[in-house]
């Protein structure tokens, strides 16, 4: 047997293995380490690779930024700023057709800049919007179909874990990472908006439970008010933290690592002013942070030990090779790897996609002139598309269990995500079609 049929049937097996419920760093390297000591018939080999890779994989200074954004956004998680943020846009948009809805998407967008993680986003969002937005006549599964979409953003938005993860595996840098994905994140908040606001205007009973009742309570002007001065105590402590980090970043004052920790900082300073954080909850913080962080920094040993493994095996040049004789191109390549993930998507959570199909793909998609920033964010879109489809859709269930409305089903959710999706695939093949809209600014 040839060393690319045992590379291949390492792939089925990673599948196979993660399928079953094995976690994903442990198939990676069970994987990894079989191929190496089968294709080499080497074992010492094998546990001298994975001694190297272990020790290289995380070495760099530039892995610290893992850990610091975490910390950042947890901090910012246990601050309340997400529900001022969106108190702020309820005033703003309430008598916008759809106004609460666009709120949500708005505050997540601010929400996202800050924290990078989907996941925080849906379960503040479910219990400050979806309340709110249900006593105002809406939907409870509209709202909570609202709540899930629009935390995809927070994994674009940049600072994103996704965006990290990818520049570590693609090698590539993570600022340049966090730069491309502006314009698409911004694309995509965009399109949740005018989403929202023709579906409110032309199927109003799709999105209210009362229509009339709702018109009447929009438009009525002795509505909650909030003066300037409220709104700017309000948003100060987020958009401080944007100006902060992403400014520092995006001029080069701070590299990826140094804005994460002024983040952190600037992040804690909030969270102490505002007497939001306690013994307890820091002491809560930091132990979450820990855990996130060295199972993100574990996954990416394992990742980067399968790299080798696939390396040795010869499958990228393989499967290049393969692609190119296709005629497939390279657009074709891009549209077959983005269904694919898409397909990932239904039965997989999105580090896991990434960490199998990256080091597969990015040499491919090098080969064939892509620009590895506009790739890494077609991937994250199409892997961020995964977070809302059935049966997997871990931001649907994550609003779903911090809901526990029994009157709202898991199917009503993600019927109520499926116009997001639609957005999503949209933003999908305009961003793959135009590579400008992440490289404009690189």
């Amino acid at each position: 047997m040839t060393t690319l049929a045992i590379g291949f049937l390492l792939i089925g097996l990673l599948v196979a293995l993660v399928l079953l419920g094995l976690q994903i760093a442990y198939a990676l390297l069970a994987v990894a380490f079989a191929g190496i000591w089968i294709i080499r018939d080497n074992l010492g080999l094998a546990f001298r690779m994975l001694e190297l890779t272990a020790y290289s994989g995380i070495a760099d200074y530039l892995f610290a930024t893992i850990p610091l954004f975490v910390l950042m956004g947890l901090l910012v998680s246990v601050s309340n700023v997400g529900r001022d943020t969106f108190e702020v846009a309820e005033v703003l948009l309430r008598r916008l057709v759809g106004g609460l809805g666009v709120a949500t998407v708005a505050a997540n967008t601010v929400f996202a800049a800050v924290t990078g993680v989907s996941i925080a986003s849906a379960a503040v969002f479910t219990r400050v919007a979806v309340p709110e937005m249900t006593r105002h006549g809406y939907r409870a599964s509209f709202a909570a179909g609202t709540v899930a979409g629009s935390s995809v953003l927070g994994m674009l938005i940049p600072p994103s874990l996704l965006l990290i993860i990818y520049g570590v595996l693609a090698e590539v840098s993570i600022g340049g990472m966090f730069i491309a994905g502006i314009i698409p994140g911004l694309m995509l908040a965009g399109g949740f908006v005018v989403l929202l606001i023709l579906t409110a205007a032309v199927f109003p009973r799709f999105v209210m439970s009362d229509p009339a009742g709702s018109r009447e309570r929009r438009l009525d002007t002795g509505g909650p008010s909030m003066t300037v001065g409220t709104m700017i105590a309000k948003l100060t402590p987020i958009v401080a933290l944007v100006v902060l980090v992403l400014g520092g970043l995006y001029t080069g004052y701070f590299t990826p690592t140094e804005a994460g920790g002024v983040g952190a900082f600037g992040a804690l300073v909030v969270a102490i002013a505002r007497r939001s954080l306690d013994r307890h909850k820091l002491w809560q913080v930091m132990k979450q942070t820990g855990v996130i962080s060295v199972s993100i920094l574990l996954l990416l040993i394992a990742a980067s030990f399968y790299s080798r493994m696939l390396s040795i095996a010869g499958l990228p040049d393989a499967i290049a090779d393969l692609v190119t004789r296709s005629g497939f191109g390279p657009y074709g390549f891009l549209f077959l790897y983005a269904a694919i993930i898409l397909l990932m998507g239904m039965i997989l959570d999105s580090t896991s996609i990434l960490l199998i199909m990256v080091p597969i793909a990015a040499p491919i998609a090098t080969s064939m002139g892509f620009d590895l920033s506009h790739f890494g964010i077609v991937t994250v879109i199409a892997v961020e598309i995964g977070l809302l489809t059935p049966p997997f859709g871990i931001s649907v269930f994550t609003v779903h269990s911090t809901l526990a409305d029994p009157d709202v089903t898991i199917e009503q959710v993600f019927s109520a995500t499926l116009p997001f999706v639609g957005v999503m695939l949209l933003v999908l093949v305009l961003v793959a079609l135009f590579p400008v809209t992440a490289t404009l600014f690189l």
